[in-house]
């Protein structure tokens, strides 16, 4: 079998584009929204906890479930926020995942911030701030 040519604009020794994580997130209770939602991203986002590492600006790609919605919230976001394992102040370890600017990010956004009502203005500690 003769082997093809090689693409010329592809050099040989680059690797395979990596695919993003996929992280699942399922969250059963008002209050545990409120610990993971991220208002203060330009399209919203949300805290994942996780034990694996992530870097800024990595792509993510979320499966959120919200309270009692059976429906399933696909998120192709980006890494915005790191909290290290051994952060202090019973910070969990994980990542904050930016919304897309599309619309899977804003029918998520609105769907959070909808659950949320008036307590999305409530100064209780988050899992980031």
């Amino acid at each position: 079998m003769a082997d093809l040519p090689q693409d010329p604009s592809v050099p040989l020794n680059m690797p395979a584009p990596s695919r993003p994580s996929v992280l699942s997130l399922a969250i059963k209770e008002k209050s545990a929204l409120f610990s993971a939602y991220m208002p203060f991203l330009k399209n919203g986002g949300i805290f994942v906890p996780t034990n694996k590492a992530y870097k800024l600006g990595e792509e993510i790609y979320v499966i959120l479930t919200l309270l009692d919605d059976p429906s399933k919230y696909p998120i192709a976001g980006k890494v915005a926020w790191v909290t290290p394992a051994g952060a202090g102040n019973n910070k969990s370890q994980g990542i904050g995942v930016h919304f897309p600017n599309d619309e899977s990010g804003v029918r998520v956004k609105l769907r959070v911030e909808e659950v949320l009502g008036s307590s999305i203005r409530s100064s209780r500690p988050t899992h980031t701030l």
